[in-house]
């Protein structure tokens, strides 16, 4: 019998591919975030910034900064919503910074003596960037232009200042751990949360959040992820108050000094890790839907492919490298 078609013309044995393939990537993701958190927890050096443990993230959100400018360039290069062309020294100095700055990051944290200078020297190498990327505009004037180097600088920004938040909540001296669990988990639950309460409940409530951008998004899709937030900052608290103690206080399985750091007599520290999971979840959702809007300016699906089922890296960690200056923002102020 001739196979049937279904959900807008697709064979089903093609949709059963796509979601296998998510799936086995949904697999792999998780079991190499295990394993880099299992680093991080039982390699640190005390609970100071850095540690070799931390290393392996820092290795990941390099590679998002490197593959990143690849997939924002090829997608803004010469695509008709953008209309600019960038040319290769552009596009080879993006790259190249890009595959810097966290490194640099790092290596200025891990020595004890220019610990704390390490955006300073992110802004060093910026300035340097700036400057080799306007060479471009006089010394390859007829193949670069100025708008394309405009677009290059944002592509610095986007896909290579930002994962350097990544690595700085990964070398905060307090609550590098928890800082990173709760940047994962509540990311994760916050795209959970909106697509499981928006698929449940948008034939109830069908009104749109953002229909020029995403016609899938609703509003009560929306609030579905900000609840998987502040689920997912109630989970990284207990998870912490479990395995790793809070204020030095060893509750049920705390090994290594890798604990909770929490002074404020104010407030209650899950009640804090609620309140930042609602904001966390607000920077996760504009992120999502401005990568949304580059997609639909350059008329792709996808900003890239090397995650099967899932697209390219931005359209992976597009929320996370917007929620990394929130959740490094109340770790390193709020909860102390």
């Amino acid at each position: 019998m001739t196979e049937q078609i279904q959900n807008g013309g697709q064979p089903a044995n093609k949709k059963l591919t796509t979601l296998h393939k998510r799936t086995l990537t949904s697999v792999v993701y998780v079991a190499v975030l295990i394993g880099l958190c299992a680093m991080k927890w039982l390699v640190p050096i005390g609970n100071v910034a850095g540690g070799w443990g931390s290393l392996g993230f820092d290795a990941v959100f390099c590679a998002i900064a490197v593959i990143g400018s690849f997939e924002f360039l090829r997608a803004v290069d010469g695509s008709k919503g953008f209309n600019c062309s960038i040319s290769l020294p552009q596009r080879a100095f993006t790259i190249a910074f890009s595959a810097l700055v966290v490194p640099l990051y790092v290596i200025m944290e891990m020595i004890p003596e220019m610990s704390g200078t390490g955006f300073l020297a992110i802004a060093c190498a910026f300035a340097v960037y700036v400057i080799f990327l306007a060479g471009t505009s006089v010394f390859d004037h007829d193949r670069s232009s100025v708008k394309g180097m405009i677009y290059c600088v944002f592509c610095m920004l986007y896909c290579g200042v930002l994962p350097c938040m990544l690595s700085s909540i990964n070398h905060i001296r307090n609550n590098s751990m928890a800082a990173i669990l709760f940047l994962f988990i509540c990311s994760v639950f916050t795209d959970a949360g909106a697509y499981l309460i928006g698929s449940g409940f948008k034939k109830f409530i069908p009104l749109k959040l953002a229909p020029q951008l995403s016609p899938n998004k609703t509003v009560i899709g929306a609030v579905g992820g900000l609840l998987g937030g502040i689920l997912g900052g109630i989970i990284t608290y207990y998870l912490m108050y479990v395995f790793g103690g809070v204020n030095g206080e060893i509750f049920v399985f705390g090994t290594n000094g890798v604990y909770l750091t929490f002074t404020s007599e104010a407030i209650h520290p899950v009640v804090s890790f609620i309140l930042v999971g609602l904001f966390t979840s607000v920077a996760c959702q504009i992120g999502d839907l401005f990568e949304s809007a580059v997609k639909r300016e350059c008329g792709i699906k996808d900003m890239g492919n090397c995650l099967p089922g899932h697209g390219g890296v931005l359209d992976r960690f597009d929320s996370m490298l917007y929620c990394s200056v929130v959740v490094l923002f109340c770790f390193g102020t709020i909860i102390i």
